[in-house]
């Protein structure tokens, strides 16, 4: 249909271009000779006045310069000389053809052709001359007049020639003008017949072509939206990117965008290629290593890791877990930092690329040494904890094996302590123990070790004593002498102060084979000294072990204790130090036997673990937490969160999630309203299949605890792999926080680092005012201990709750 068209078409347009052109021509010639001549009268008139104003203005300088020679000597009143200056004034200006003087006195000098004038300071232009007049001053006063005739012939001449030239000009314009005016009228006519042919046949089908090419093109930016002016194709190729410009902004990023959130992170961030070389970095790079941009780039990234220390970078594995390495600065300074690894995969072809996030970890080392420190070391006595102890021990035992000889122990504990606290407070009882500690080390062998394993026990590992005649006499002797020595009077705040100590001996391998049995027999020798009225010594007997047989009597009774349900579940309130509110509590599992009474966990929960009927224990406790978290939402909205401990036995079950998540199903529990307690030693052993198995408990919506924080051995690297959201401090460190500066470091410490990895911290055993106002300056979360009361049963708990829901709770005054 196009093609019928286009011979149609193509003839009116040439017809029509035919008569516009004519028409066209027909108005410039008009337009063109009135103009032509308006430009040449114009130009000649303007060429005229120029010139005039050109001349007079040169006659008039040259004018001036007679003036000054002819006032050198009308002084002299010599009408020679004047006459002989005015010549002068012809002879040096060849246009100037007359001159003439009249003083101020009447008298008229001339010379050349110049007729005598009425008026000689006026300026008169002729067809072939022009005068010009002007004062004549000598120092500020008139002495006369000057006028001049100038010959203009020259002047005329030129501007007749300038007007001939135009015109001329004007004529050949002119016939220029035709030819290129006929010469356009012609392209244009066979242009537009070529173009109307052209864009009749081809502009569909363009049209159709940019509208598919922009749609495959959507993703790209094209600046501007375009405006839609007309429902025709061109409407619809400008709605297209319209559209197209639409979606790039809103999912596209700029460079300059991506440039300011890198610069604006903390993390050092190195992005390389896939061989390690280092392609970007940011702003923090740079501040860590103190290396510009340019200063790395197309570097390995190992150039800045110290590769004796660590592993490369550059070949390393990524994974989803943090790893630690060690930077080298520019300056040679070493920095521990916890990295992470992750792959760019490539869309266009090329190789993928490599991005490391880097935090420097040096301040975050330095806490965890100190803190593992702490964890070994008692901060009161600066000696050997009890586990601390035990890992030595163990190791004089390896030794002594190895050698074949004998290893004694000393198990030593104050005679009455409780009294010097009671009497003198805890300052003196701390001053107690620090002097037991220095006395004890001031008396024993070089090579002997001490440590501190409870309150005021204490023990001493002595290599080479041996249970031979020769070797208890020296054995002897030495106890004897650390009892006379520890007997000695000491002042403490001014009093005198008369302590006592008893003492218990056991050895190794004769008393026992290994370091729990060692320590379980030098316990039970100081347990007989004890009832023996204390300030003396025993050695280990087998008779001493009839605790042994009570424990195997407690552990027979234990297992028929769910039948007979004598196992009770108590709770423990935990505080907000903030709002003083009860946030949630712990349960806690209690043993009531007819004949002992109540039995605490630390005398049966030990029995338990070596049964296996932890096992059991512990999910009948979450069962009985559930069931009564079910009757507190009965009449409490919420009952705040309720944490169980979780043993390292239940772990190792292989079904131990499903029976978790059965449990909750069948109370319809929410799993966010329990917590899970697990002890450090728990959680180190075996790291990688702990974090499979507390990443589903975490995915189920329990919410996970480390109970007695900072009394273990994990590294603060490895906890940031475990979803743990709440770090329970160890009552040890709680107990003298106030008083012990060690204590509060510790606390103040793990506290910082809770709130640093987003958790949750909770402060165990507290028990005066004083603790819960120095927590609250630490910034601690929660608290719990014996100040809120002894831990409750499940319907007193809930009366609590009421309490406080009333507004007549009575600790919440202790948080004001």
């Amino acid at each position: 249909m196009i093609g019928k068209k286009t011979p149609r078409l193509l003839l009116l347009a040439v017809a029509i271009g035919i008569v516009a052109s004519g028409i066209m021509l027909s108005v410039f010639d008009g337009q063109y000779r009135w103009l032509a001549n308006e430009i040449v009268e114009t130009g000649s008139s303007e060429f005229d006045q120029i010139l005039q104003a050109e001349f007079e203005l040169v006659a008039r300088a040259q004018l001036a310069v007679a003036a000054m020679g002819i006032g050198r000597v009308i002084e002299s009143d010599q009408a020679a000389d004047v006459e002989r200056a005015l010549n002068a004034a012809l002879i040096d200006n060849q246009t100037l053809i007359g001159i003439r003087l009249v003083s101020d006195s009447g008298q008229s000098h001339r010379a050349g052709n110049i007729a005598v004038d009425d008026n000689p300071l006026e300026t008169r232009w002729f067809d072939e001359r022009l005068i010009i007049g002007m004062p004549l001053v000598i120092e500020g006063n008139e002495v006369g007049q000057l006028s001049a005739v100038f010959d203009v012939t020259g002047l005329r001449a030129e501007s007749r020639r300038f007007a001939a030239a135009l015109r001329n000009k004007q004529l050949e314009s002119r016939r220029i003008s035709y030819l290129w005016a006929g010469a356009g009228t012609l392209a244009a006519l066979l242009l537009c017949g070529g173009v109307i042919w052209l864009v009749v046949r081809n502009q569909t089908k363009r049209i159709r072509a940019l509208k598919i090419q922009a749609e495959k093109l959507r993703d790209a930016d094209f600046g501007e939206p375009l405006l839609v002016s007309r429902k025709d194709e061109l409407g619809d190729l400008a709605s297209v990117f319209n559209d197209m410009r639409h979606r790039l902004r809103k999912t596209t990023h700029s460079r300059d965008y991506v440039d300011s959130i890198l610069s604006g992170m903390n993390e050092a961030i190195i992005v390389t290629s896939d061989d390690g070389t280092i392609t970007r970095i940011n702003a923090a790079t740079t501040q860590l290593l103190g290396y510009e941009e340019e200063e790395l780039f197309n570097v390995s990234i190992d150039f800045v890791v110290n590769t004796s220390k660590g592993p490369s970078l550059a070949t390393d594995s990524p994974s989803g877990l943090p790893k630690e390495a060690i930077f080298e600065s520019k300056f040679g300074e070493s920095i521990p930092v916890s990295y992470t690894c992750s792959i760019i995969d490539s869309t266009d072809g090329t190789s993928a690329r490599r991005i490391y996030a880097a935090q420097n970890i040096t301040e975050r080392r330095r806490a965890e040494k100190r803190i593992r420190y702490l964890a070994r070391i008692d901060p009161l006595t600066k000696i050997p904890n009890r586990m601390q102890f035990q890992h030595l021990l163990q190791r004089g035992i390896a030794r002594a094996r190895r050698s074949g000889k004998s290893l004694c122990m000393f198990y030593v504990d104050i005679d009455y302590f409780k009294e010097i606290n009671d009497t003198f407070g805890h300052l003196a009882g701390d001053t107690t123990l620090e002097t037991v500690a220095e006395r004890l080390a001031a008396a024993l062998p070089v090579n002997s070790v001490i440590g501190r394993l409870a309150g005021d026990e204490f023990a001493v590992i002595i290599d080479d004593m041996s249970p031979d005649e020769l070797g208890k006499d020296k054995t002897t002797a030495l106890a004897q002498k650390l009892l006379d020595r520890l007997a000695d009077p000491f002042f403490v705040q001014g009093n005198e102060v008369f302590m006592t100590a008893s003492l218990g001996i056991a050895y190794y391998p004769k008393d026992a084979p290994n370091v729990i049995d060692l320590i379980r027999n030098a316990d039970a020798a100081l347990y007989h000294s004890k009832k023996s009225g204390g300030n003396v010594y025993s050695y280990y007997a087998p008779k001493m072990n009839e605790a042994s047989v009570e424990r195997l009597m407690t552990k027979s009774k234990l297992k028929r204790a769910f039948e007979r349900d004598e196992l009770l579940v108590h709770y423990q309130p935990k505080y907000n130090l903030e709002t003083g509110e009860v946030f949630g509590a712990e349960a806690l599992v209690r043993w009531e036997l007819p004949d002992r009474g109540l039995i605490l966990p630390a005398d049966f929960i030990p029995i338990a673990e070596e049964t296996n009927l932890i096992i059991e224990i512990g999910e009948w406790v979450l069962d009985k937490v559930c069931e009564d978290f079910r009757l507190w939402q009965m009449s409490v909205s919420s009952p705040g969160r309720v944490s169980v401990n979780l043993s390292l036995k239940q772990l190792r079950q292989k079904n131990f999630i499903k029976r978790i998540s059965s449990i909750l199903r069948s109370h319809e529990v929410s799993p966010t309203s329990l917590e899970l307690e697990i002890t450090e030693t728990t959680l180190m052993e075996n790291p990688e299949r702990t974090i499979k198995m507390l990443d589903q408990l975490y995915a189920l919506g329990l919410h996970l605890a480390i109970d007695d924080f900072g009394t273990g051995y994990s590294s603060l690297s490895a906890l940031q792999q475990f979803p743990i959201s709440t770090l329970k401090i160890d009552q040890s460190f709680v107990r003298d926080v106030v008083t012990n500066p060690d204590d509060a470091t510790i606390v103040d410490t793990i506290i910082q680092m809770g709130r640093n990895m987003n958790m949750d911290v909770v402060a165990e055993g507290v028990e005066t005012e004083a603790q819960l106002v120095f927590l609250q300056k630490l910034g601690c979360t929660y608290v719990q201990g014996h100040l809120f009361g002894d831990p409750m049963s499940s319907d007193n708990y809930q009366e609590l709750l009421r309490a406080q829901a009333d507004g007549t709770d009575t600790y919440r005054a202790l948080f004001g």
